[in-house]
């Protein structure tokens, strides 16, 4: 990705609102965290790549919901693209409302959560338990149901996650999801660049996007484009977006937003681009093109635009967990810059128990 260089900016403890919230707090532990997580878990990481590369899951499957989702979405990208092994997305209410048991011989399910405590989630790991796949738990709170139920746990180490806004934990889901498929695949690379990451996280945390949130404060409607494993930071973008901002945020593919949604762009309205640094880059600066052309004011992250907000170059695969860090930062100073408190967004819990 063009640009090395972070512009000046405030410390990780400073907020340019001048109020530390737990949203900001939690977000800029993330680089300790994933740090931590890293050393944590590469041993079982190794153990399992070992054992998934003698016994290839004919599918994989992934259970989440929200951030964690989004997560999940990343995961789909990289076993794709990787491992080349289909990928798929249950919607746990199969098993939670509909009581159905799909048959998951040889699959392994990917259940990703923060707390391992909503219902549905752990009513569908168990169904795919039960239906012959291996479960393994992505999960911060080890002492959960989920990971309870899960054949390999694999703890997210964020530590405790009070905002309702999910941060840290967003980020570790990236970064366990990162370091299983660079095991699993045997991508030295992509392992030596993980170790990489906390530090780069540091990077971009220190860098100020205030100017490009003040050009959203009066928003209200906008498009988050993404491609790749780029489109699950553009999913998660949008939903912080709704949550934290009140925003009408949609996430969209650079390539599935010109089937249709493209009509409403005009008359400065707004669209955040995160630019990967892969096969996917050329669709995205495309996209972002005629998005100006339709009179749309684009904010984009990464690529050899002359105004995005850089990130430091990483193996293209991580470069989705670069840009997701600054992103809430500067979704975090909005959320603020419109008189609204990131840390309980209304109508919202921190766990979520839906059936």
């Amino acid at each position: 990705m063009s640009g090395t260089a972070i512009p000046n900016a405030s410390v990780a403890g400073e907020t340019p609102h001048g109020k530390v919230t737990r949203m900001f707090a939690e977000a800029a532990e993330a680089p300790a965290r994933v740090a931590a997580q890293l050393a944590a878990n590469a041993a079982v990481l190794r153990d399992l790549a070992r054992d998934l590369r003698a016994n290839p899951p004919v599918a994989v499957v992934t259970i989440a919901r929200g951030s964690s989702d989004n997560a999940a979405t990343y995961a789909r990208y990289l076993i794709e693209t990787q491992l080349e092994i289909l990928t798929a997305s249950i919607s746990p209410s199969v098993s939670s409302v509909f009581g159905a048991k799909p048959a998951m011989a040889g699959a392994l399910c990917l259940a990703i959560s923060q707390s391992g405590r909503s219902p549905d989630l752990v009513a569908a790991a168990q169904a795919a338990r039960d239906g012959g796949a291996r479960v393994v738990a992505l999960v911060n709170d080890v002492h959960s149901p989920l990971a309870d139920l899960a054949d390999v746990v694999l703890p997210l180490h964020a530590g405790p996650e009070l905002s309702v806004a999910a941060t840290k934990s967003f980020i570790t889901a990236l970064s366990a999801i990162a370091q299983l498929v660079a095991c699993w695949s045997n991508d030295e690379a992509m392992g030596e660049a993980l170790d990489a990451i906390p530090g780069l996280l540091d990077t971009v945390w220190a860098a100020d996007w205030s100017e490009a949130s003040l050009r959203l404060v009066d928003a209200r409607n906008l498009y988050v484009l993404g491609r790749g494993p780029g489109f699950a930071i553009a999913q998660e973008a949008a939903l912080k977006l709704k949550e934290t901002c009140g925003l009408h945020a949609e996430a969209f593919s650079s390539a599935e937003v010109r089937h249709g949604p493209m009509a409403l762009i005009k008359g400065g309205f707004p669209v955040i681009a995160f630019v990967p640094d892969d096969a996917g880059r050329d669709g995205v600066e495309a996209t972002i093109a005629a998005v100006r052309s339709m009179g749309g004011e684009a904010i984009v992250v990464g690529g050899n635009d002359g105004d995005a907000l850089v990130v430091p170059t990483c193996h293209p695969a991580l470069t989705a967990i670069l840009q997701i860090q600054g992103f809430y930062r500067l979704v975090e100073g909005l959320a603020v810059a419109r008189g609204l408190d990131p840390d309980s967004p209304p109508h919202l819990a921190k766990v979520t128990r839906t059936r």
